[in-house]
């Protein structure tokens, strides 16, 4: 039987066991055994001689079972490191978790490691094909209704966009979902980017796009949306009718935004804003992105401009105004 002794521990078990055959006082085996009182009087009351476990029987938890969940499905979603999802945990569920309490949260639910999250990998199936490369510039653009609050009239529209090669994200939140608030959100997306904008993508929706409200079905290019890409030298590309797939790259970041509206509560419509504000200021600046080599948006650009410095029109930063406009978006 293999026994393990406290770092700390005076006695062997074969010192122990002859304290309890002993018949002396405790103060005669203190002096015989070189040890104090107290752990002669210790080792008479048991009736064992292995050291007991210091952890605790029942081990404390901050975190809901509910939020557990959602920290697991966080984990298996964005492929986070422990680090990394402690801070999101912290931020959206629970600022007083702890580091090892969420580590032990994973180990209980089995994604305690990320190496058992990797998919095996399968000679049957034929392996994707590679992702198109693109640089800094080309960006997805989309709409998201939000729920109305406790004291708002009507409900708003976050209108969001994420460029495809470093998966920056800059987002507006407005009242309508016009041509004229896809054109306001234009103008601020182009003078927060720090690249330059050559492509955008998004779906057909009115609000960017004349293509489906016409007879011959295609864009006429007097849409106000069309007009401000004409000025701006943006060419403006638009997804297949009813394939959504197709501008996946920031339908997935909307869900993601869903998650966190569906793990939080809110007082006001002020209060919804500035949640949202608050995770795109950690997505852009805090989470790693397993696409690009596990930087962050923040980092990817960084080294983009770095290595491409033509590409930009002024210097990365992360002064905060850089990934939103929020407070600022309720003209249209």
């Amino acid at each position: 039987m293999i026994i393990r002794l406290h770092k700390q521990a005076r006695t062997t078990p074969a010192v122990r066991a002859e304290i309890q055959a002993a018949t002396g006082s405790n103060v005669e085996l203190a002096r015989r055994y070189n040890v104090s009182v107290l752990t002669i009087a210790k080792w008479r009351k048991r009736d064992h001689v292995e050291d007991r476990s210091h952890t605790a029987h029942r081990l404390q938890t901050t975190l809901l079972p509910a939020q557990e969940l959602i920290a697991v499905a966080l984990r298996k979603m964005l492929k986070l490191g422990l680090d990394d999802l402690l801070v999101v945990v912290r931020e959206f569920l629970n600022p007083h978790v702890s580091r090892s309490g969420l580590d032990r949260c994973l180990r209980r639910h089995g994604v305690g490691s990320l190496r058992d999250l990797e998919p095996v990998a399968s000679h049957d199936k034929p392996q994707p094909k590679a992702f198109k490369h693109y640089e800094p510039g080309y960006v997805h653009i989309d709409v998201k209704y939000l729920p109305q609050m406790p004291d708002e009239t009507q409900r708003r529209y976050l209108f969001v966009a994420i460029d495809r090669a470093t998966r920056w994200v800059f987002v507006q939140i407005r009242p309508h979902k016009t041509a004229a608030a896809a054109q306001a959100f234009l103008a601020a997306l182009s003078k927060a980017a720090p690249f330059k904008l050559r492509t955008l993508l998004t779906d057909n929706g009115s609000e960017f796009t004349d293509r489906l409200f016409n007879k011959q079905k295609q864009a006429s290019g007097d849409h106000e949306f069309d007009r401000l890409c004409a000025a701006l030298d943006i060419e403006h590309r638009l997804t297949k009718p009813r394939h959504p797939q197709t501008n996946g790259m920031v339908e997935r970041f909307n869900g993601r935004i869903s998650e966190v509206l569906a793990t939080n509560r809110f007082r006001s419509g002020e209060d919804l804003s500035h949640t949202i504000e608050r995770y795109v200021w950690l997505y852009n600046q805090h989470l790693p992105q397993r696409a690009l080599g596990h930087q962050t948006p923040l980092q990817a650009m960084k080294q983009w401009q770095k290595d491409q410095p033509e590409l930009f029109v002024k210097r990365v930063s992360n002064r905060p105004g850089l990934d939103s406009s929020i407070l600022l978006a309720y003209g249209y």
